[in-house]
């Protein structure tokens, strides 16, 4: 008993000598103006009670300190290599304010944007912006890393709002909200992966899919 105790201390401290938690600082990005136009969002959150709450206050999450969003200008691709409007260079372009010149819009049906990262990397935050200029919410969001662009190998879900498989992604846990120029960021807990691919359904305004931006924090995965 004495020998597995002093083994167990021993491992105790080994561990201790392992290279010490990176120190965390708050994401920080920039947001967009606050326009609205139709239905505010407390009114939907009557018309549609599943919804989260909408917030007045911006997301937070805590990242190790030097992670930047490393999609700004990286290439995209979707289901949909036309877009009804819109380019799909929009989506990692810096531009959120969410005007024509600033948005993607797909057709009905569960469509996907991708962004290529270039490298694996360690990820911290996804933070996506859907139309918010009037108050909405998007079905069947799902987002997913992984190491390859087909999503075959190490594929890993960091968000999934899809309650009915709907989307043949499996069931998805995560409540659906609103949009608001806030956006909404994802914890993507660091997770590893070259490729992040964004997922949507429908919107409870039309049957389209949009993007205005999506930004991703991470680091170069060692």
């Amino acid at each position: 008993m004495l020998r597995c105790t002093a083994f167990l201390v021993a491992l105790a401290w080994l561990a201790g000598l392992g290279v010490a938690e990176e120190k965390k600082v708050p994401l920080q990005t920039d947001l967009p103006r606050e326009v609205l136009a139709g239905t505010p969002p407390d009114v939907l959150a009557r018309l549609y009670p599943n919804l989260e709450p909408p917030s007045d206050k911006a997301p937070e999450l805590l990242v190790p300190e030097g992670t930047t969003n490393v999609a700004r200008g990286k290439k995209v691709t979707s289901s949909e290599s036309d877009p009804i409007i819109g380019k799909l260079e929009f989506v990692t372009d810096g531009n959120k304010e969410g005007t024509e010149e600033a948005y993607v819009e797909l057709s009905p049906g569960v469509q996907w944007v991708q962004i290529d990262l270039e490298q694996p990397m360690r990820i911290y935050g996804v933070y996506v912006w859907h139309f918010f200029r009037e108050a909405r919410s998007y079905e069947d969001v799902i987002v997913q890393v992984a190491d390859d662009e087909q999503f075959t190998k190490n594929v890993q879900t960091v968000y999934n709002n899809d309650t009915d498989a709907s989307a043949k992604l499996g069931i998805g846990k995560d409540r659906p909200y609103i949009e608001t120029y806030l956006g909404k960021l994802i914890d993507a807990r660091g997770v590893t992966g070259r490729y992040v691919r964004l997922y949507s359904r429908r919107n409870t305004a039309n049957s389209l899919n949009h993007y205005v931006e999506v930004e991703v924090f991470a680091k170069p995965a060692e």
